[in-house]
């Protein structure tokens, strides 16, 4: 009977073709929204994760009170001791301090006075250590738009929009004016080596990267730093392992009584993050959810219209001596197998134009220029085992409801009526 009706529908065209079309139509876009939504909301999660908070964040408890506002004052110190501890208790992390400054970024002329000036959003990191992590965390490479990477001490990154709001080019010197942990005012001198575009609008706007060793001398830092930064070492975010960690770190060193014990904390634990990551992933569900709602009516009302255009056709067949609930099976059959057929081809187009965005991306700059928060420039789909399945719920339940629902007449026909009907 399945090959029976499989024939039928590469056959008649004309009673398949449409459903199928509608429920391809349907699932590819299911599918595609749905890695589109799901790239979104990790893109988000990588790129706040990499620039700003890592998967876990080790601080001071003063600092994490104050992070927003750079309090060096209440950084890390004893640096060497507390990493040589995170690697020996968590190898399987990547630990990697950092520390945050703020400064006014001045630019000499050729007679040494100011030419132009601008304040500028401080990151140190390990740049010239040997085998350092930061390059892959910060894509420095793929980043870098005019010049080279820092290869010798006071060589520094700036972003290349703050880089041509200040006339700066690659290999002239900054200075930078800022305040040491202590409070007193730091001038240091840096030689521009590279110009970046993170494609972050909140970072490329004034955006400096340095080395951790300079700026702890610029800023009377030995052996401190603000924050050290863990990331998981298949670099992909586990709330539940990272909630596990936290509370071992904690129940060992957090010390409630002093604000200068270290503490860690996990990126959703982050100031405001917890709320922006739990928006992420209601909107995408509820977005994912209307959608799959909006396209199983659509092809709900796709098979109700096809069953309708078969009245005569079912007329005949109860004319002739098929049972009614032979006729029913049939046609739920024959709806499942367009129905298969139909989720499979759009699963397929949904999953190679997913496939696609995730390598290649979309750009959307021009909607996140004003941007004050770690939103990506170009948005990758991401595909996940879901992604396979997903498009097979509205494809398959929503043309066998609809169907079940336009089968129903087929019980309320009446034999003394076919007749009549067939004359017409």
């Amino acid at each position: 009977m399945i090959k029976f009706l499989f024939k039928g529908i590469l056959r008649d065209r004309s009673r398949s073709l449409f459903p199928f079309l509608i429920v391809t139509a349907g699932v590819f876009l299911t599918v595609a929204m749905y890695c589109y939504l799901k790239g979104a909301e990790t893109g988000f999660i990588r790129s706040t994760a990499n620039l700003l908070s890592g998967h876990v964040r080790v601080m001071t408890a003063a600092y994490a009170k104050e992070a927003d506002q750079l309090p060096n004052d209440l950084a890390l110190t004893d640096l060497q001791s507390l990493l040589q501890d995170l690697q020996a208790r968590f190898p399987g992390f990547i630990w990697t301090p950092r520390i945050r400054f703020g400064g006014l970024l001045d630019v000499p002329d050729e007679n040494g006075e100011t030419r132009s000036q601008g304040p500028a959003a401080g990151m140190a990191v390990r740049l010239l250590a040997p085998q350092t992590p930061e390059t892959e965390l910060l894509d420095l490479k793929k980043s870098l738009v005019r010049g080279r990477l820092p290869e010798r001490p006071k060589e520094v990154l700036i972003s290349d929009e703050f880089a041509r709001k200040l006339g700066l080019n690659p290999g002239e010197r900054a200075t930078l004016i800022s305040s040491t942990m202590f409070g007193s005012m730091s001038l240091a001198n840096f030689v521009v080596a590279g110009t970046v575009r993170f494609g972050i609008s909140a970072m490329d706007r004034t955006a400096m990267i340095a080395d951790l060793g300079d700026i702890q001398d610029a800023l009377d830092m030995q052996d401190a730093a603000g924050e050290v930064l863990g990331f998981s070492k298949d670099s992909v975010y586990r709330q539940k392992d990272v909630d596990g960690l936290a509370a071992i770190f904690n129940a060992g060193l957090a010390d409630a009584r002093d604000d200068l014990s270290p503490v860690m904390v996990t990126l959703r634990d982050q100031p405001g993050m917890a709320l922006m990551i739990g928006m992420l992933s209601y909107a995408s569900a509820a977005i994912v959810g209307v959608f799959l709602f909006v396209m199983s009516l659509v092809l709900w009302n796709a098979g109700l219209l096809g069953s309708l255009r078969r009245y005569g056709e079912i007329g005949v067949r109860l004319a002739i001596g098929e049972s009614k609930g032979h006729l029913f099976r049939s046609m739920i059959y024959e709806s499942l197998m367009i129905g298969f057929l139909g989720s499979l081809v759009g699963t397929g187009l949904g999953l190679a134009l997913s496939y696609y965005l995730q390598v290649k991306g979309i750009d959307v700059s021009s909607m996140t220029r004003n941007a004050a928060i770690m939103i990506p420039s170009v948005l990758h789909s991401q595909v996940t085992p879901w992604a396979y399945v997903i498009g097979f719920i509205p494809g398959l339940l929503a043309t066998l409801l609809g169907t079940a629902v336009s089968g129903r007449g087929i019980y309320k026909r009446q034999t003394a009526q076919l007749f009549k009907e067939l004359e017409t």
